[in-house]
């Protein structure tokens, strides 16, 4: 399922329900497993929202890099390597971070987007 969060201060952005369900988690906008099919952030719940988010984005572990000096290692590809949380939630916490300082709501739909 796709999620799509929309807010008046930025572009919409879209992220697959399997990637937006950790997130929200984190942030507090849900506690199980499902995601609303529609929610709002208001510009208050906005900075909590935030700081807990930049706070998993600070907590993150990196990934474990291989060991380059031992020739049996081989050498992952890109596209094999896991997506941090960093990069996963930097779309979203910027619109989260404009829809705050321009005092508007933020909301998210799922469904398709199409």
């Amino acid at each position: 399922m796709l999620i799509t969060f929309s807010s008046k201060a930025g572009a919409d952005i879209l992220m697959l329900s399997q990637h937006a369900q950790p997130i929200m988690r984190m942030i507090g906008k849900i506690s199980d497993q499902n995601i609303p099919e529609r929610g709002v952030f208001t510009p208050e719940q906005l900075v909590d929202a935030i700081f807990a988010l930049e706070q998993a984005i600070a907590d993150e572990k990196p990934p474990q890099e291989p060991d380059e000096d031992d020739p049996d290692t081989i050498k992952p590809d890109a596209l094999s390597l896991p997506v941090a949380l960093r990069q996963r939630a930097q779309p979203l916490l910027d619109l989260m971070r404009r829809s705050q300082k321009a005092g508007v709501p933020l909301s998210w739909e799922a469904g398709s987007g199409w």
